[in-house]
Order: structure tokens, then sequence, then C-alpha cells
């Protein structure tokens, strides 16, 4: 059966994430009935995840606002705005924001990376705890819960 989903933003759930940084989950595993996930990064300059790869997802990357570095294994490469990149599963990959701020769209088949960004990220909508922040730990745990590897520091 084919179900169709409609999100509207006050509906997504925005979650805290690395570097100050925002997750919002516009369509999840229940949403698209484990098929993919779609999210979106409000990014500041300098926001970069640990270099990594995802075991169980395929990954499509778009930068809707700003520029970034981006690695694919050892080969470096600028990603400008408007930018659209594929990314494999099992492909070892990172990103570094070399704007001030970006937009990033991502969207990953099947579902359920949303799982890491919920496990180791804080609702936006719920009192933030005083210090708050991903701990390297913390990041590992929710990376290797949902089928991430993280491979070392950010690039």
């Amino acid at each position: 059966m084919t179900m169709a989903y409609l999100a509207q933003p006050d509906q997504q759930q925005t979650l805290e994430w690395l570097d100050g940084s925002t997750f919002s989950v516009l369509l999840d595993s229940a949403a698209t009935n484990g098929q993919l996930t779609v999210g979106r990064f409000a990014v500041g300059k300098g926001e970069a995840p640990p270099f990594h790869m995802h075991t169980r997802e395929d990954e499509i990357f778009m930068l809707i606002k700003g520029t970034a570095l981006l690695w694919l294994g050892e080969e470096e490469m600028e990603l400008s705005e408007g930018g659209i990149v594929f990314l494999p599963k099992n492909v070892p990959h990172g990103y570094r924001i070399t704007s001030d701020t970006a937009d990033l769209l991502m969207i990953a088949t099947p579902a359920g990376i949303e799982g890491m960004f919920r496990h180791a990220g804080r609702d936006v909508s719920t009192p933030r705890p005083e210090g708050f922040a991903i701990s390297r730990e913390k990041l590992a745990e929710a990376a290797d819960l949902h089928g991430q590897v993280i491979l070392g520091p950010p690039r």
C-alpha cells in the first residue's frame, strides 16, 4: 500500500546538533514506511562532523545555501551553493562548512538515520539542560546503534 504524508513546519522535529547547529527531521521512518529520511541542517562556519561512513543507507546531500569542503575518501573538493552529492553506503566522507552559514538538505534511503540524530541530539522544544553538548562518547554510541562508522576526527 502506498501512503502519502504531509508535514508542515510546526510538525517537524528540530534537534540541537553539533557545534550549535540544528537538524530538522522533515520526514522519518514512520512517515515514509521506512523508505527514506529527509532532514535539513542549519549550520555555521566551521561545522564539521567526524569523518565517517554509513553502512545501512545511501545519502544525498544538497547544499541549498553556503559553501563547504567535501571529502570523499581522500579526495577533497569544494561544494558550492546548489551543489548536490550522492554518497553510496560504505563510502567514507565528511565536510566542513566554509561560508558564514549554510543550509543543507539530506536524504537517506532506507530510513533510520534519524535515530542517530535523536539519540545524541536534543529536541529544541524541550528545556535546554545547562551545559548541553554532544560528547564524543554519546556521538559514537548513537552512530554505532544506527549503522554509522566514525573513521576519524572532523577534517
